[in-house]
């Protein structure tokens, strides 16, 4: 009988990791002809004019009542397209609001931004989003969880005799864990109002270790350790879509990453989570 070593790769998802060669990870590649002709973004801020570079007054802004009220000639300053994005940064941490409003980590879409501001493209991390990636997993006690498949296979397929999980038990586990639903953020309100959803929502790859397990005479125990990726940005799909278009946030976020006046980098955010799990001999 092969026996297994540690760490061992139970699932791992088709899309890749590190992966910066989708569509959503592009910036500063559309003109404003395209923008506003095929993508049909014309109504983008309450506060600027992006395409002309100034700022807007209230006879500008569709939504005030004084809106095209004011007739002639009335020139705004133009201002600098890195006055433009400020000014656009700061709308979207007011448009964020009401996704990010409850709970712990209803926080993280600012510190994202403001990483999305910076401009690096350079990788996310945070131990805010890592225990909620923790928490999604542990609390997930539907029938799709995953960590529920694990468990149950290791209990099923554990070799008490020799006291070992044979190597070809991990084909099966792998099965099990691709027949579930792996960890994400969707819950019908909650993740819409806590700030997880606009920061994650779905997770592009997802990779699922075994770190160790022990068994005795009882029973087992072990370390799963699962680690998640997502993209930071959004592709031309995401913002044709109704519920990604119809808010000025995600409008805002579009043209600061995919405007070539802005052209401001989208980013990978990685997260992890290492869960105990245990059961008892049968």
């Amino acid at each position: 009988m092969n026996k297994l070593t540690f760490p061992h790769n139970l699932y791992i998802t088709n899309h890749q990791f590190n992966d910066y060669g989708t569509d959503d990870m592009r910036y500063g590649d559309i003109t404003a002809a395209r923008l506003k002709k095929e993508l049909r973004l014309t109504n983008i801020s309450n506060v600027i004019d992006p395409w002309t570079m100034t700022r807007l007054t209230a006879f500008d802004n569709p939504q005030s009542r004084f809106f095209g009220a004011h007739s002639g000639s009335r020139h705004s300053a133009t201002l600098s397209a890195q006055q433009c994005a400020r000014l656009l940064f700061e709308e979207m941490q007011v448009t964020s609001l009401p996704f990010a409003c409850v709970g712990p980590w209803k926080y993280l879409i600012n510190r994202m931004l403001q990483h999305f501001q910076r401009g690096t493209g350079m990788p996310f991390t945070d131990m805010q989003l890592d225990a909620a990636y923790k928490n999604q997993i542990i609390n997930d006690t539907t029938e799709n969880s995953t960590l529920t498949a694990i468990r149950e296979e290791i209990s099923t397929r554990i070799d008490y005799e020799n006291s070992v999980l044979p190597l070809d038990s991990i084909p099966f586990i792998s099965k099990q864990i691709k027949d579930r639903i792996l960890p994400k953020f969707d819950s019908i309100i909650l993740d819409k109002i806590n700030g997880l959803a606009i920061t994650i929502h779905d997770v592009y790859a997802t990779r699922i270790d075994l770190l160790n397990l022990e068994i005795s005479k009882k029973g087992w125990r072990a370390q799963v350790k699962y680690t998640g990726q997502d993209h930071f940005g959004l592709d031309v799909d995401d913002i044709q879509k109704i519920k990604f278009k119809q808010f000025q946030f995600f409008r805002i976020w579009f043209i600061l990453q995919r405007f070539d006046k802005f052209g401001f980098r989208p980013f990978l955010t990685n997260m992890e989570a290492t869960i105990s799990i245990e059961g008892d001999r049968p």
